[in-house]
């Protein structure tokens, strides 16, 4: 299925995925292929996408989701993605996408489940 992310400063992501985890408002969700159409908010978390050859995290702080049975859409106030980042800039990336959550988060639970996400990935793509 097509995924496509987009913040008010541009696109940060677009291609085809096996499975997204998206933080929903009443908690988080799967959507595969063929998902039923919904629309939804999104609450500070992390959207965490699966493809053929591996996965990719980004952080938001809230946005918008759009499910078709093909397609998926989103829109974020911001956006941190993590998997572009290699090298040093991933701990940059990490920092940046820890201060988004906080600022957002109303969770002090949330906010630690969503950071521990983010370092584990961070900790395989170095």
């Amino acid at each position: 299925m097509k995924l496509e992310i987009v913040a008010p400063l541009g696109r940060i992501y677009e291609g085809e995925v096996k499975e997204i985890t998206l933080p929903g408002e009443d908690g988080e969700f799967g959507v595969l292929n063929g998902h039923a159409p919904l629309v939804s908010t999104l609450k500070a978390g992390v959207i965490d996408i699966k493809k053929d050859n591996g996965e990719e995290l980004v952080a938001i702080n809230w946005g918008y989701v759009e499910v078709t049975p093909e397609q998926v859409n989103i829109i974020v106030d911001e956006a941190v993605p993590l998997a572009t980042s290699t090298g040093h800039d991933i701990s940059e990336a990490v920092e940046k996408a820890k201060k988004l959550m906080a600022d957002f988060s109303e969770s002090s639970q949330a906010l630690a489940y969503t950071e521990g996400k983010i370092e584990s990935v961070a900790r395989n793509l170095i």
